[in-house]
């Protein structure tokens, strides 16, 4: 459900309906003003909506004047323990202060915040971590640590509106990730205000990204959860924004880049698919565009499995098949099937649609089909689902067939873009 209360980092909307938004948090020491500068603009271009500095220090507080002037994207200041450094950030132009009202030093404090925000319009994100609750529900957190994030968010959410302070979101985040994902829910149905979510010190670019994925993913398939940060164990943000991008990609929510698919390989694999992939993958890097390319390691399925991508290469022994929009385009070596699939994707951006030479594709077709004809005995998935298909339109089966608007995301309230 979407949260009832939209907030503006900047430019930025959160909550309210609007797209889930990606923001990653810079690696480097805040007031090194070059290699902060250096890694906003890549995490920019790597899609990150808004970013976030630490402000441990005097010095970092005073480097979000530049920082902040200079930022091509909202920048939102990471405060604990101090805050006077809360008051200094939102003083030099910081878009959003990070506060945890449990580390602040008391109600007093976080009042001089909320009062200072207040009068500049800066909104905040109030939350806690599973390591940093209060000790008052430390009991609690043994018994139920679940109910005690909750409570804990709810406490926080309750002495901001008690001081009049209603410009925030809220997040509750876990190392442990069915902790986080039971939380999120249960909060998001008490409170109206934008959820950040994300699976606290993660781990690495690989475990990171998996338990992110799966937290995250379950999350936002429920329609929990407005912004997001992965967390990852790297010196590069830019990654955790890749990561961010894919998870969201993956469930329809946003659109950005290329999407990549292709096939887990088996037995029938008669080229080296695994390298064939990753030169795709990377070269795809280069494109804005949302084009969606399939990679199937054999021609034993057709073009069937991936008959709703933009463009793909089905690969045989020897030789290969390029293919746009479930229709073969032209039969090629196997040593020119990727430099033959941009070249036709490269000719379809420029142009805006797929020119067919009827020739070269009747050439495909019937190589494809005399593929198929070959290996007609095999039962691929492709076949065992025309044969379900086919066995429900005849009365012969009660099986439920999916379709793309059974997907639990598909009609909810974020748009691809």
């Amino acid at each position: 459900m979407p949260s009832k209360r939209q907030i503006f980092v900047g430019s930025v909307p959160i909550g309210g309906g609007a797209p889930v938004v990606v923001q990653t948090m810079t690696k480097t020491e805040t007031s090194n003003l070059t290699a902060t500068m250096d890694q906003i603009h890549k995490v920019a271009e790597a899609g990150a909506d808004v970013v976030r500095c630490a402000v441990p220090r005097e010095q970092d507080a005073e480097a979000l004047r530049t920082i902040v002037a200079e930022s091509p994207i909202p920048v939102i200041a990471d405060i604990h323990f101090n805050h006077t450094l809360a008051l200094k950030a939102i003083e030099a132009g910081a878009h959003a202060i990070r506060l945890n009202p449990g580390n602040i030093g008391g109600r007093d404090k976080v009042a001089e915040v909320a009062e200072l925000a207040n009068l500049k319009k800066v909104p905040m994100r109030i939350g806690v971590n599973s390591g940093s609750l209060p000790k008052h529900l430390h009991a609690l957190e043994r018994e139920a640590p679940v109910d005690a994030l909750v409570a804990a968010a709810i406490e926080f959410v309750e002495l901001m509106e008690g001081l009049d302070f209603t410009n925030f979101k809220v997040s509750i985040k876990s190392t442990n990730v069915p902790y986080t994902i039971a939380a999120n829910r249960q909060l998001a149905e008490k409170i109206p205000y934008p959820l950040h979510l994300g699976i606290t010190e993660a781990g690495t670019k690989w475990s990171g990204a998996l338990k992110s994925a799966v937290g995250l993913g379950a999350l936002l398939a429920d329609g929990v959860g407005d912004t997001i940060r992965v967390s990852l164990s790297t010196f590069h943000a830019e990654e955790e924004v890749k990561v961010a991008w894919e998870i969201l990609k993956a469930l329809g929510l946003r659109e950005r880049g290329p999407v990549l698919i292709a096939c887990p390989t088996c037995g029938r694999l008669q080229f080296d698919m695994d390298s064939v992939v990753a030169e795709i993958e990377q070269r795809l890097e280069g494109y804005e565009e949302a084009v969606e390319v399939a990679v199937l390691g054999c021609a034993v399925n057709g073009i069937g499995e991936a008959s709703h991508a933009d463009f793909g290469i089905a690969g045989a022994k020897n030789e290969g098949l390029i293919f746009a929009g479930g229709k073969p385009l032209r039969k090629v070596p196997q040593a020119k099937l990727v430099d033959t699939l941009f070249e036709e994707i490269d000719k379809s951006l420029d142009r805006g649609t797929v020119e067919v030479d009827e020739a070269e594709a009747q050439e495909g077709a019937a190589w494809l089909a005399k593929i198929e004809e070959e290996n007609a005995g095999d039962l691929t998935p492709e076949k065992i689902a025309a044969m379900e298909k086919e066995a429900v339109e005849k009365g012969e089966s009660d099986k439920v067939l999916l379709d793309e608007e059974a997907s639990p995301t598909v009609g909810r309230r974020f748009t691809r873009a």
